[in-house]
């Protein structure tokens, strides 16, 4: 394998591929519109970078920063290649690009009854082979409550969640969908 993370900007056909399995890779209630991502990657308000494994088409990151912290909003390894490698590969491939970065991500909560609880907690031990860790804090978006992993340091605060958020989408969207740091309940 021989990853290469590469930032689409403008490139049409990277969207394209970019945007396809972003719509099956995630659920209606969990997915910002994809115009709104590529909108806001253009205007240098966030990062779409798609991997490639010589020009095969792997997976992307969508990444949101403010100042140390990166939010890793969207990742996705394209369906064909999940489970031989390209998930953890990328990961590594980020870590390596981004070393002095707090890194986060928002991954769905374990719940037992949820229809998918052994996907979650498949995907919950997969961050941590990869060097995340869980963090004591959730985050609410619309109306969707995450746990919180991350790596490279302290937690996210609210306040830098609401500072990263704001200068993603505007202090108006901000508004208009909740999206909020909790502290998590032990």
């Amino acid at each position: 394998m021989e990853l290469l993370l590469r930032d689409i900007k403008t490139d049409k056909a990277a969207w394209r591929e970019v945007g396809a399995l972003y719509q099956t890779a995630f659920p209606d209630d969990e997915r910002a519109p994809f115009c709104l991502l590529r909108r806001r990657a253009l205007r240098g308000k966030a990062q779409m970078l798609a991997a490639y494994d010589a020009e095969r088409f792997a997976g992307f990151a969508y990444l949101v920063q403010y100042r140390d912290l990166l939010y890793l909003f969207y990742f996705a390894v394209a369906e064909k290649l999940r489970g031989q490698g390209y998930g953890s590969a990328i990961l590594q491939a980020l870590w390596q690009r981004f070393p002095e970065k707090r890194i986060f991500l928002a991954r769905e909560q374990l719940d037992e009854q949820a229809p998918n609880a052994a996907e979650r907690a498949k995907r919950r031990a997969f961050y941590l082979a990869n060097g995340l860790a869980d963090w004591p804090c959730q985050i609410k978006e619309a109306s969707v409550i995450y746990d919180v992993m991350g790596r490279g340091g302290a937690k996210v605060t609210a306040a830098e969640y609401r500072a990263l958020i704001e200068g993603w989408c505007g202090r108006l969207m901000r508004w208009l969908v909740d999206m909020r740091v909790l502290e998590k309940a032990e």
